[in-house]
Parts: structure tokens; C-alpha cells; sequence
């Protein structure tokens, strides 16, 4: 598979890096403080799991058993091996989310040679972002000025991504694709060797492989045994689709501070724009009994930009509006022999930022470049030992991308504590100085700067932003106590957040870029 860059690419992108960490830190200072990728890789879908059951003892004449012919099993969606990718349903699904992806895993798209994917799908380039509150907008644009490919942000129809994954993926001669639920992983001494599933037509099978790939999604019923699952679900989004309208920037996502939380427009296609509406907690409005179309026309329509207004009006009344919980779940491995967790099975963050992907396909990369100079799969436990360092490889775009997420779903959405309106005036104003104010943010937004510690640093310059804002002309005893809630907030909002993410002190301080694990059985 092609790589992005030269050597002398990687290291003008390395000094980019480095440029924009360093404007950062400047631009603290003056603001007074510091202030199916793995289509060609995995795939397996299942319900929940029989722990209760010894497969290879209770194997009937009605199972059939396919051993031997495989070496990596992929639930939910392969480089000359033999893979088997389980699908629940190979046909084109109608989706709400997995719609944006990120500069930053465009990159790993090229990465894994399937750039192509998001070709003849009708997809959007997308060049940054535009933010609004109480009728001011902001222009924020990815940085991509040193980058010698067509490299941007791609938003479409995530059902025509998928399938066109799939196309690419039945091209590959060692890899087959199969469409059937997988009911459970089959476990022996503590190790995965393969997966229970039945076919469209009724028929139980057994696949056996020294490597199950599980991604089977937000819902999975496998990962139990892989990790430990902390699901949260903080909002909910109600989706419409915007038809025949402009947004008032052309090829950039629109996030609106609203009140009580953010909506998001972007475009999926040439005459459509998706739009999100997030509604805080676990009950939302009912959308059978007309409550949600009225909470959408009386209190939010009229915070819907002006461009937009008439289409989002025009699509409640059309009654098509779709419903999906906000997960969020830290990745917590229980690192087991012959298989392992990818995707939204594995984590998941809040998708205000649109991150899933890019965090997806970064994790299908990482996992690739470790399996490839692997001959022999058959040593399960010495080879869960050889994907270990995946977890520690991964941190630093998981832990930067979700930890933004996380960060701005809690600054930009409303509250009626003084503090915490301030913080998230603070962060819209310093978004909009522009320059190197808004590139640091944005390029950890993209995915095109994945260090953790950088963040940091933005968000406390961010901070300190606000606070210097609350002691000019001159200090007040109300300014300085406004001014420690603040930061007091802020570290309430970032620190819980790394800590969940496991973002030790070493890892903010690694390299984005660090080096690949090196085998210790490579026969």
C-alpha cells in the first residue's frame, strides 16, 4: 500500500508541526497567560455472546466447521492474507453518522491506498470550519498550505463510503466477503480462535482463524470479553437533511453555539446538507407524537443561520427526522489471544468534532504496519503480546481527537453558570483572531496534529484568554474571582477527560510518529 509522503515530505510536515506547537505557546503568552478501511483489513458482526457453551464440544451435525482456510476474521468489515469479513448486511445502509472525515484521515485513506473510495460518491471537499454565536461567524481554516496532495476533509452519504470500501475490498483475490450475524467469538484456554455466525440462508458456521478482528460498531454485543465498555450518552442528535440551500460557507462544516448545545450543517452531497442537532441528556423529545418537529421550529429554527432557515423548517414539516444517541467510551483493552477490538466497538467520543473516522482508520494503519512483517498468525498468545504496543502506539490521535471532543462538546455548549459562559465566550473570540490563534486548534481538530500536549495548550491559552479578558482595564475582586472559576472550570472540564483517555505524562510528551513495534517472531 502507498504512503503519503517522502521522507523530505515527513519532515516539512515534522517542522509544521513544530511551527505551529511553538506559535501556540506565542500566541498563549500574548493572551496574557499561556494560555470499511479495515475492509481491506478486518470484519465480523455478532449478537450477544454464549459464555455458557463449549463450541467445539457441542458442535452438531447442523454446524458446519471452516478451519484452516483463514487467517484473519473481520466482524464488521485484508495485504495477502487470507480474510474473511462478516458483514450483517452487505447492502447500502441509510446512515446519520460516519457522514465527515477529518483532513487528518483522508491521510490514512492515502495511507492505506483507498483514496479512491470517497470517488464518485458525490463527496464534498471540505477546507475547515465556520462558527457562529449570537449572530457573529468566524471563518476557521484547516492549515494545509505545506501539503503536495489533494488532501482536505471529505463528507458524503456514509452508505455509499461503505460500499464502495466493499467494492474495493471483493477485488482483492484473498479476500472474501460473506454476509451473516455472528452470534458469538469461540474461545479455548483463554485464547479467540474464531467466530460462531449463521449465513442469510439459515445455515450455523464456524470460522476458525489465529486472528478475529472484532468492529461490529457502537452496538457491539462482543466487545464485553475484549474491554471493559463505560458507555456514556451525554446528548442525542436529531438529523435532517437540507435540501437545494447554500450554507454561508461553501465547503466548511457550520457549528452553531447554540443554546442549549451545538448544531452542526455540512454538506453530504451536491444538493444536500446534513444537519445535527444535539439535544443535551438521555430523554429527548418524541418525534411520533409531533414534540420533537415542535421543539425543532420554536426553539431551534431560530437559531438556524438565516441561509438555512427555510430548508430546516421545510424539513420538519417533511417528518423525515432521524435519532441517535451520542456515545462516548474510553478504550479500556482486556488484551486477549487471538482477537481484537477496532473502531466504535473498541471507543468512541462525542461526534461534535467529527473524529470517528480519522480515529478508526489511524488504528487501522497502526494495526496494519504491526501484522505485515508477520509470517505465522498460529501463536496466539505471543502474538497478543506483539499487538500490545498497539494500545500505546494509538494514544496519540485517539487521546488528542476525543479529548477535543470531549472538551468542546462541554465549552460550546450553553450553561447558566457565569464561569463557564465566559469560558465559552473566551474560546469563540479567540477562535476568531485567526492566524495562529485558530491554525493550532484546527490542525488538532483534523487530525493533522496529534499531540496531546499541544492541546493542552491551546485550551489553557484559551483559558488564560478569558481570564485576562475579566481583568482589563483593571482588576476587580469580582474580575479575579470570576477569573479562578474559570480556570477552575477549565481544568474541571480537560484533566477528567485525559484521565479517562489515559494521557499519562509520557505519552504528551511522545512523538506523533513513534516507532513500530519490532517483532520478536518474525519466521
Amino acid at each position: 500500500m502507498s504512503t503519503i509522503h517522502s521522507d523530505s515530505q515527513y519532515h516539512i510536515f515534522l517542522r509544521m508541526e513544530l511551527k505551529i506547537l511553538e506559535q501556540y505557546i506565542l500566541g498563549g503568552i500574548i493572551a496574557t497567560w499561556l494560555g470499511f478501511a479495515l475492509i481491506y483489513f478486518l470484519g465480523v458482526k455478532k449478537s450477544k455472546p454464549d459464555h455458557d457453551l463449549d463450541f467445539h464440544k457441542q458442535t452438531n451435525d447442523l454446524v458446519h466447521t471452516r478451519d484452516g482456510a483463514t487467517d484473519v476474521i473481520i466482524v464488521g468489515a485484508g495485504d495477502g492474507r487470507r480474510v474473511l469479513v462478516i458483514e450483517r448486511d452487505l447492502g447500502l445502509q441509510d446512515r446519520i453518522v460516519g457522514e465527515l472525515l477529518q483532513p487528518g484521515g483522508y491521510i490514512k485513506l492515502i495511507q492505506l491506498d483507498l483514496e479512491d473510495c470517497v470517488e464518485n460518491i458525490d463527496a464534498q471537499k471540505v477546507f475547515g470550519y465556520a462558527l457562529f454565536m449570537d449572530g457573529k461567524s468566524t471563518r476557521l481554516a484547516y492549515p494545509l498550505e505545506k501539503f503536495t496532495r489533494d488532501v482536505s476533509g471529505r463528507s458524503f452519504h456514509n452508505g455509499r463510503f461503505v460500499q464502495r470500501m466493499r467494492e474495493k475490498a471483493a477485488t482483492v483475490p484473498n479476500v472474501r466477503l460473506e454476509q451473516g450475524t455472528v452470534t458469538s467469538l469461540i474461545e479455548e484456554k483463554g485464547s479467540v480462535k474464531g467466530v460462531r455466525y449463521k449465513t442469510r440462508a439459515g445455515e450455523d458456521i464456524i470460522a476458525n482463524a489465529p486472528l478475529t478482528i472484532v468492529c461490529d460498531g457502537c452496538f457491539s454485543n462482543l466487545r464485553r470479553g475484549l474491554c471493559k465498555p463505560e458507555v456514556d450518552i451525554p446528548s442525542s442528535f436529531a438529523a435532517l437533511l437540507l435540501k437545494n440551500c447554500e450554507a454561508p460557507y461553501p465547503n466548511h462544516g457550520h457549528v452553531i453555539l447554540a443554546d442549549p448545545s451545538p448544531i452542526l450543517c455540512y454538506r453530504i452531497s451536491s444538493t444536500e446538507i446534513r444537519c445535527l442537532v444535539d439535544i443535551p441528556g438521555k430523554k429527548i423529545p418524541s418525534v411520533g407524537n409531533g414534540d420533537m418537529a415542535l421543539y425543532l421550529k420554536t426553539k431551534v429554527a431560530p437559531q438556524i443561520p438565516p441561509e438555512l432557515r427555510c430548508s430546516f423548517v421545510d424539513a420538519v414539516d417533511e417528518g423525515s427526522i432521524k435519532t441517535m444517541a451520542n456515545r462516548s467510551m474510553p478504550a479500556a483493552p482486556q488484551p486477549t489471544p487471538g482477537a481484537i477490538l477496532l473502531g466504535d466497538s473498541f471507543n468512541m467520543r462525542h461526534p461534535l468534532t467529527g473524529g470517528g473516522m480519522t480515529v478508526a482508520l489511524s488504528d487501522v494503519v497502526i494495526v496494519r504496519d504491526l501484522l505485515r512483517p508477520l509470517e505465522n498468525l498460529n501463536d496466539s498468545f505471543t502474538l497478543c503480546d506483539h499487538l500490545d504496543s498497539f494500545y500505546t502506539l494509538r494514544k496519540p490521535v485517539a487521546s488528542t481527537i476525543n479529548t477535543l471532543a470531549g472538551a468542546l462538546y462541554k465549552v460550546f455548549s450553553a450553561s447558566p453558570d457565569q464561569a463557564r459562559t465566559e469560558l465559552r465566550q473566551a474560546c469563540f473570540d479567540y477562535l476568531s483572531l485567526g492566524g495562529m490563534f485558530s491554525n493550532g486548534p484546527i490542525a488538532l481538530l483534523s487530525g493533522l496534529n496529534p499531540k496531546p500536549l499541544s492541546l493542552v495548550l491551546h485550551f489553557f491559552s484559551v483559558a488564560a484568554f478569558g481570564v485576562g479578558r475579566l481583568l482589563l482595564p483593571f482588576p476587580s475582586p469580582q474580575g479575579i474571582t470570576l477569573g479562578v472559576r474559570l480556570i477552575l472550570d477549565a481544568s474541571g472540564i480537560i484533566f477528567p477527560i485525559l484521565k479517562s483517555e489515559g494521557a499519562a505524562a509520557p505519552m504528551l510528551l511522545s512523538s506523533s510518529s513513534p516507532a513500530y513495534y519490532k517483532s520478536p517472531f518474525l519466521h
